[in-house]
């Protein structure tokens, strides 16, 4: 017994001692790894070792990670299934693309054995399953759709097209000053058919193409100019348009100036978040299939607070002095949206007038004088305040217009009247820099950076002698206003506190210096004193528009004539405005201008 429990141990151990030595099978998982990393790394070296076309391999997975413009890329090997002679890998591959976007799916591998070495198969599917004989991956755009900047009122103002950009090839042209000369009166000619269309004048331009090494862009107009400007080019060695996507005007006519500055800065913001796509495509570039795609997301409209029927309104107003330099500008005083910038091609000629030309302001100051003396001086619409026909302060003789006097007389009826003696006597008695304080709180002064927009606003002088506190207060001596200005002004005097103004809807507006607000009291005194101007007896009495319109008329003297002003606001609707005549005479002109205005936009709005 005990003899065959030995035997048996005997025979256990040695069948033990025959299984542990039968030999493992040789595993493919080194070699599918090292691919793998060949892969991800591009160290091409080791690829004769580990696969059975080296060559197609290399060229494989160049074309894909160059069709991807892959940044990365990380793989890991899920699984293998191995029987004898025959492996197949299955990995993840994730790639790391532009703009922080991932790629990621999983691909298997074929593997075979000879002898103790294991290869790899190559065949495009190895770097992904639905490549095929010469085709690779690609990654490309899906553009967005551009949106549009359109108007407080729901119109259209721009939208995407295309534009010409006028390129200069310095090595075929035959002369820069007159390559200089022909385009600058191209340019020219196409600008008075399409204000758009840039300026450039040929003397500044000459020395840059000389300069220039390398294709220069001088221009880019819009599409409705193209044909103009080609006309009067002509034939010039070295100059070609170049089309281009573009914001382009929907009406060329409107407001074309401040459009062309917002297109400019609000472009990318139109551009929305392009999508993407990676594609099977072969060596020419042809698209076969797409494998990932992922959509664009296209911008909102970006909306710009100019108020299309308010700006047509101003502008055909404008058109019964197309002669002058006239001038209107509207701003909403809830806001401090700018609704219209109008000008005439006289003023044009001379640049952004209406936001930033200076002008005396003549009585139209008397808002900001009169808000002085109600805040400062204790003065309410009933206070009794002389008003001569002329008065000495100083040694300044100051004289009503036309000489009329009416004694002494309520705040109110002075204000109707425009007394200039009133005011000048009231400015003359405040302390030195308190006229400048209460301009400040109507924005008279203060500079701001208005994305889409260049302003100034205005200057009021410290009044440290009495003779400039004199002068200043009936709008003359050193005060100097923009139409931006007195519209600002207006628009504080409707809201209560001055509105910051903007033109681009979700920019911000920066302000130079934080001023205190008008009281209360003192807002609504002026408002009626504003009313009395245009009720029966004030300077601008028997305006046609309807609604509840307050202002404040003004005649600016200046060596040799006037300019004619007409500052203030109508309640029914939220907007402010301010209409300047340049050597207009009386302010019966701006009056009348605005009035035109008004009824325009209410035939636009009830037709």
């Amino acid at each position: 017994m005990r003899r065959l429990f030995a035997l048996l141990a005997s025979t256990m151990l040695l069948a033990a001692g025959l299984v542990g030595c039968t030999p493992r099978p040789n595993s493919a998982e080194p070699v599918a790894e090292a691919v793998l990393e060949a892969i991800a790394s591009r160290e091409f070296g080791e690829l004769p070792s580990l696969v059975d076309d080296p060559l197609a391999a290399q060229s494989s997975i160049e074309t894909t990670w160059s069709g991807l413009q892959a940044e990365a890329l990380s793989t890991e090997l899920t699984n293998l299934s191995q029987n004898d002679t025959l492996a197949t890998a299955t990995y993840t591959m994730t790639w790391t693309l532009p703009r922080e976007r991932e790629f990621a799916y999983d691909a298997t591998m074929t593997l075979t054995q000879e002898g103790e070495e294991w290869t790899a198969r190559w065949q495009p599917s190895v770097m992904h399953p639905k490549l095929g004989a010469h085709q690779h991956l690609e990654l490309r755009a899906i553009q967005a759709r551009q949106a549009s900047v359109v108007s407080s009122d729901g119109v259209e103002l721009l939208r995407p097209g295309v534009a010409y950009r006028v390129l200069v090839e310095p090595s075929a042209m035959r002369s820069a000053p007159d390559t200089a000369q022909r385009i600058a009166s191209a340019l020219a000619a196409a600008h008075e058919s399409d204000a758009t269309v840039p300026l450039r004048d040929a003397g500044d331009l000459t020395p840059t193409l000389e300069n220039a090494s390398d294709t220069y862009s001088v221009a880019v107009i819009p599409a409705s100019a193209k044909g103009e400007f080609e006309s009067a080019l002509g034939e010039v060695p070295g100059v070609r348009l170049n089309e281009e996507a573009a914001m382009v005007n929907a009406d060329p006519s409107f407001a074309s100036d401040i459009m062309a500055r917002v297109g400019q800065l609000v472009g990318d913001d139109l551009e929305g978040e392009p999508g993407w796509s990676v594609s099977v495509v072969n060596e020419n570039g042809a698209e076969y299939e797409q494998v990932k795609r992922s959509d664009p997301e296209p911008s909102p409209a970006i909306e710009i607070s100019l108020d299309h029927q308010v700006q047509r309104a101003a502008e055909e107003a404008l058109t019964a002095v197309g002669g002058q330099q006239a001038m209107i500008v509207a701003i909403r005083p809830s806001t401090g949206g700018v609704l219209a910038i109008a000008q005439t091609a006289e003023a044009d000629r001379d640049g952004n007038l209406a936001t930033m030309g200076q002008y005396p302001p003549g009585s139209t100051f008397k808002i900001i004088t009169s808000a002085a003396g109600l805040e400062r001086q204790d003065l309410t619409p009933d206070s009794i305040v002389p008003c001569p026909s002329t008065m000495d302060l100083y040694g300044r003789v100051v004289t009503n217009y036309a000489g009329f006097g009416l004694g002494s007389v309520p705040l109110e009826t002075a204000f109707a009247r425009s007394c200039n003696t009133t005011f000048a006597d009231m400015s003359t008695r405040l302390a030195p820099g308190e006229l400048q304080d209460v301009g400040k709180q109507f924005g008279l002064g203060l500079d701001f950076t208005i994305p889409g927009l260049e302003t100034i606003t205005g200057s009021i002088p410290e009044g440290e002698t009495p003779l400039e506190r004199t002068e200043a207060g009936y709008g003359q001596g050193y005060d100097l206003v923009s139409p931006f200005g007195m519209a600002l002004v207006s628009a504080t005097a409707a809201h209560g506190q001055m509105p910051v103004p903007y033109l681009i809807a979700g920019e911000t507006t920066e302000v130079a210096e934080q001023v205190d607000q008008l009281s209360g009291e003192a807002v609504e005194q002026l408002q009626r004193l504003m009313a009395s101007v245009t009720a029966p007896g004030g300077t601008a009495a028997g305006m046609s528009a309807g609604g509840d319109i307050r202002g404040k008329t003004g005649e600016a003297e200046f060596t040799g004539g006037s300019h004619a002003w007409f500052t203030g606001y109508r309640a029914d609707d939220d907007i402010a405005f301010a209409t300047l005549v340049v050597r207009g005479g009386g302010s019966g002109i701006a009056v009348q201008l605005t009035d035109a205005m008004l009824r325009n936009l209410d035939a636009a709005r009830n037709p």
